[in-house]
């Protein structure tokens, strides 16, 4: 009976892994070119060593694969622990439409950059390192990054598990997942707000090296407050594109309700954005950094909070005012560009700026940093065309008090 059950999943996955739409596309094509000319550079990285695609060194050891992809790319996972968060804990059941796609964009988000994090370590299969403890401590950032990092995927993979049954029928798996889902849920949000602020607390010990104006004890806090609308201004962009992408197969309550939740998103954003702009101003004023204002960095800082925190703030508020879904578009594409310049800046740009030059990655990072970005919408595309996550459940998941049970 079983070996019977295996062969007809098997022969039902590789069904599923046929191409569903057009294959020769302008995004296929980018991607495949993208992805082939990062595989060479991978090439000559773990052959030759870091160094040979790498603009790093002794004093600047992390490159654009850890401070891009992972700094910053994780704060654009925020969504999925706010999202879950509305919808399991506070009941707010106008936004469940959209639960899946962004827990499973944040799933693949901590799975990719944590690949993204393997490429950056000279040694990689030393990881186990921080994991255990070993030469680090028990009582080190690094160890309570990676294991709230790895604890939070497990707490995702819990979360998107009945999506995945659902779409292979197996539903006694279903059910075993799905009473456990709250807990995920709650433990997921615990480990979120550790991760995302544990971030931050990894630049702690470098006060001597990043700016006056983007470095304090408060980097964790702010870390963890600008994930909200980060994540959330994420989840308006992408949920507008796969309107687009994948409005052939979503259910009729996720078209119709596209609107209001994007709209309702865009209020929460601004309220998040006026928050952090709020911290930003305490830990200025704490800081007592005035002198460095009328400075050319200060120029760059006031681009930053300006620009990018006040003008999104502002633009989120009015869309929401005027119900004007493309002003809340506008904003959250901002506060994206925004997140970017803020982790870069801390990471990257601010650091070490006593020195005459600005450090750039090299082209091949850059190369790769696209790469496993694009890769990871691939894997979310194919995902999404073959799993209930934009469309209705299946018929035989039960019914109670004439809604759907889903995760």
């Amino acid at each position: 009976m079983d070996n019977t059950r295996e062969t007809s999943f098997l022969k039902f996955f590789l069904q599923e892994l046929k191409p569903k739409g057009k294959i020769i596309t302008p995004f296929n094509v980018i991607t495949v070119i993208i992805v082939i000319i990062s595989a060479v550079i991978l090439f000559f990285r773990f052959t030759k060593g870091l160094g040979s695609v790498m603009d790093a060194s002794q004093t600047r050891p992390w490159g654009l694969w850890i401070n891009f992809n992972v700094i910053t790319g994780v704060a654009f996972a925020g969504g999925a622990y706010v999202v879950t968060f509305m919808v399991y804990i506070l009941g707010l059941e106008k936004y469940r439409p959209i639960v899946r796609p962004t827990v499973l964009y944040g799933l693949l988000a901590y799975m990719f950059y944590a690949g993204a994090l393997l490429l950056d370590l000279g040694r990689p299969w030393k990881v186990i390192n921080p994991i255990i403890g070993n030469s680090f401590g028990l009582s080190s950032v690094l160890f309570l990054v990676a294991w709230h990092f790895i604890l939070y995927m497990i707490a995702e993979v819990i979360e998107f598990v009945p999506t995945i049954a659902e779409w292979a029928k197996w539903k006694r798996l279903r059910k075993i997942f799905l009473s456990l889902n709250l807990a995920a849920v709650i433990f997921g949000i615990a480990l979120s707000t550790l991760h995302q602020s544990g971030l931050g607390s990894l630049f702690l010990m470098a006060k001597a090296k990043i700016h006056p104006l983007w470095y304090s004890e408060f980097i964790p806090i702010l870390f963890f407050v600008s994930s909200i609308f980060a994540g959330l201004s994420l989840v308006i962009v992408s949920e507008s594109i796969s309107q687009k992408v994948f409005k052939n197969i979503m259910s009729t309550l996720h078209v119709k309700s596209h609107k209001n939740i994007i709209i309702s998103l865009g209020k929460i954003c601004a309220i998040a954005l006026f928050v952090y702009f709020s911290l930003t101003i305490l830990v200025f004023i704490h800081g007592k950094n005035y002198s460095y204002l009328n400075t050319p960095w200060g120029y760059w800082y006031l681009v930053e909070i300006i620009g990018f925190v006040v003008t999104p703030c502002m633009v989120f508020l009015f869309g929401f005012r005027l119900n004007n879904i493309r002003l809340v578009r506008i904003a959250a594409i901002m506060s994206i560009i925004g997140i970017i310049l803020n982790r870069m800046n801390i990471s990257t740009i601010a650091y070490q700026w006593y020195e005459n030059s600005l450090h750039f990655p090299s082209w091949m990072e850059l190369i790769v940093s696209i790469a496993v970005i694009l890769v990871q919408i691939m894997v979310f595309r194919w995902i999404a065309r073959r799993m209930p996550v934009f469309n209705e459940s299946p018929a035989w998941v039960k019914v109670k008090k004439g809604i759907k049970l889903v995760a």
